[in-house]
């Protein structure tokens, strides 16, 4: 049955969520109004909790509980591509709103399902923390001393109606105080600028599925246009763009900030953009809110874990301290110089090479719908050759097709002059796309037909693989991350809000070319030239420029770099399609820079602009890479900067910025007598 041994079932905290039905006026005991609901429909969301046991070298280690939802009571057969296509039987809807995270919400169905499920594990969560409170508190005059609520991105932003509702529905707060203690325990992160993460919900199916929570935003949307006309009463456009309710659509993201004490950038130019671009109205009202805390990752996972040859490469140099405090890993940079740990550090990188290669193999064998191997051999793949990787989320921002593009740049350079490159080389792409993404998805199949091409043509002298990764996921990205020499972090500046690819990559030992986004920034001044050789491409305030100028024509790039193109044309002339639809899918590609779609002008994120920066970038990474010794020196330098990019400072900035704790010392003796406590309670 695949059950998670791990995953511990408590009915006795199970909650009921409730949608639709019809509402009846109430008075709660401060004589304000409150909603109850009659005719409704019901949903049990069962707890499991999930253990995260702490990292720690001594016997003193904790042990926290990751509750999860479930709409099931037992596992089932669950059909992915009839529940994405809406076909999913009503009677089934309810049932299912925890099988699959973000369904295709391209048609009603979809739309009404994600709603659901986004309010479904808001409000068990929140049932569950002030019942919780409640219990160990008896009332509310400390909640914001004790709970914590981090909003990341809109889709948990329900919780702000949601929690003013429990306070004084179900708990009887006057709706003044409920507000200002939603206010006080929630924060918002925002984790990306992209309109996906910047919810818009249609009011009228907010309203039908969710009537109580729809009249909550009501009144507090009335609340926050009522207060900008007093500060602004001379703009009523500014009070149309703060409002939360405008043009029949819900605004996730303005609700959010209203009902948040901080809202947080992942990067400090993502910080910057969301102050003076995104919601720059917000900020001059309420500049007090606004802060940036630079996403971190965990080196226990992302190097000890995943990386064993280099972690003992690591330990042996400077001990083993760098894993609770990475800022120890600095002291590597003594070893960067030193030819027996270059030497050593290159051995490590091939030995992940062919453990990567080896997982491949075996998981790697993608087929068509005819059942035959396609597009990847993995006997040909040279150990020694440059494993370029970008893996993450599939994203027309993300610029995948920009690398796609190089490679066939690269191809057909080749063609011509099989030593036009003097290094071997291995591109690694790997990511998911959204289910209704087809842009997304035709850039995956370009990928697929590039390596079915390209892996078997004998006249490039396997100079050049291609290795699309399918079903991307933890498992192997710890294979991948491992094996990269060059780690590929090409987004549209501006786009990436932050970034945690890049870190993975780069305290692995891979060098990073990339532009000047998101972490990218702040990595290239810890890291610091010479080190960081391999920046390219325009800035966020350039491509900013060339926006508001609207003086951006692909078709001049097109007109005037022959090799730009040869590879454009590629797209259209059967070099690498087919079939019917990889005609359409890459013709598809071609009019998305050409010409533009669905509304969108051409190439809006830049491809082309960037192109020939990124392909000449690309050939300077090839250069060094033939100095070995020179290479490692420079990834060793690269580790070893890293040290402020822990998540483990993330949280402390956390802690200290927006939260509001402080760490709490505990006696040794009191801390196994929790511990005691805890596995008696979790496990009776």
């Amino acid at each position: 049955l695949n059950e998670n041994p791990w995953d511990l079932r408590n009915d006795n905290y199970a909650k009921t969520v409730k949608f639709a039905g019809l509402t009846r006026k109430k008075l709660n005991m401060h004589q304000e109004t409150v909603l109850d609901l009659h005719d409704f429909e019901e949903v049990r969301a069962l707890p499991f909790d999930f253990p995260i046991i702490g990292y720690s070298e001594s016997e003193l280690f904790n042990v926290l509980s990751l509750r999860l939802w479930s709409t099931k009571e037992s596992p089932h057969n669950f059909h992915l591509q009839r529940y994405n296509a809406g076909q999913i039987g009503p009677a089934a809807e309810n049932t299912a709103l925890t099988d699959v995270l973000y369904p295709n919400d391209n048609h009603e169905t979809g739309k009404r399902i994600r709603l659901k499920q986004e309010f479904l594990l808001v409000s068990a969560s929140l049932q569950d923390i002030l019942e919780r409170h409640v219990e160990n508190f008896r009332d509310f005059h400390n909640l914001a001393d004790k709970v914590r609520i981090q909003i990341n991105d809109t889709h948990p932003a329900l919780v702000i109606p949601e929690m003013i509702r429990l306070l004084t529905h179900r708990f009887s707060l006057s709706w003044q105080k409920a507000f200002e203690m939603t206010q006080e325990v929630v924060g918002f992160t925002n984790h990306t600028i992209l309109s996906e993460a910047l919810e818009r919900w249609n009011k009228e199916r907010l309203a039908c599925l969710l009537p109580r929570q729809y009249w909550v935003i009501e009144k507090i949307n009335q609340t926050l246009c009522e207060y900008v006309r007093k500060k602004y009463p001379q703009d009523e456009e500014k009070v149309q763009r703060m409002s939360i309710i405008e043009n029949g659509q819900i605004r996730m993201a303005n609700l959010a900030i209203y009902g948040s004490h901080k809202i947080n950038g992942v990067a400090r130019l993502h910080g910057e953009i969301l102050k003076t671009r995104i919601f720059k109205d917000f900020y001059e009202v309420y500049p007090e809110k606004f802060t940036h805390i630079t996403n971190g990752i965990t080196q226990r996972h992302w190097l000890w874990h995943c990386n064993a040859y280099l972690s003992e490469f690591i330990n042996a140099r400077i001990g083993k301290k760098w894993l609770t405090d990475f800022s120890q890993i600095e002291n590597l940079r003594d070893f960067a110089s030193d030819k027996p740990s270059q030497i050593e550090f290159l051995e490590i990188k091939r030995k992940n090479k062919e453990r990567l290669i080896n997982f491949l193999k075996e998981h790697n064998q993608q087929r068509n719908l005819m059942g035959q191997h396609i597009a990847t051999s993995f006997d040909n793949i040279d150990l020694d050759s440059l494993f370029s990787m970008q893996v993450k989320r599939i994203h027309e921002y993300k610029r995948q097709l920009m690398n796609a593009l190089q490679l066939i740049m690269l191809y057909f350079d080749l063609l011509e002059n099989p030593n036009a490159i003097a290094v071997k080389r291995t591109a690694v792409i790997a990511g998911k796309a959204a289910a209704g993404y087809f842009t997304a998805k035709y850039v995956i199949q370009l990928f697929h037909c590039l390596a079915r091409k390209i892996n078997n043509d004998p006249a490039i002298q396997d100079k050049l693989k291609i290795i699309f990764v399918e079903n991307y996921c933890v498992t192997r990205a710890e294979k991948i991350i491992p094996a990269a020499d060059l780690s590929e972090q090409i987004s549209t500046a501006g786009m990436e809000a932050s970034g945690t690819g890049n870190m993975k990559l780069t305290i692995n030992g891979a060098l990073t070319i990339g532009t000047e986004d998101g972490a990218n920034i702040e990595m290239r001044e810890a890291i610091k030239e010479p080190w960081w050789p391999f920046s390219f491409g325009s800035s966020a305030d350039e491509l900013a420029h060339l926006q508001q100028q609207d003086s951006y024509n692909p078709w001049d790039i097109y007109s005037q770099d022959s090799k730009i193109k040869r590879a454009l044309d590629a797209l259209k002339d059967g070099t690498f399609a087919q079939t019917e639809s990889e005609e359409e899918a890459f013709g598809a590609l071609f009019d998305t820079l050409m010409m533009g779609y669905g509304g969108q002008k051409a190439d809006r994120y830049f491809v082309l602009h960037d192109l020939k920066s990124y392909y000449a970038t690309e050939r300077k990474v090839e250069k060094l890479y033939q100095n070995k010794s020179a290479w490692a020196e420079t990834a060793i330098h690269n580790i070893a900067q890293m040290g402020r990019f822990s998540s483990d400072g993330s949280i402390h900035e956390y802690a200290n910025k927006i939260w509001g704790i402080d760490p709490l010392p505990i006696d040794p003796k009191i801390f196994r007598e929790m511990q005691h406590i805890y596995a008696e309670s979790t496990f009776s």
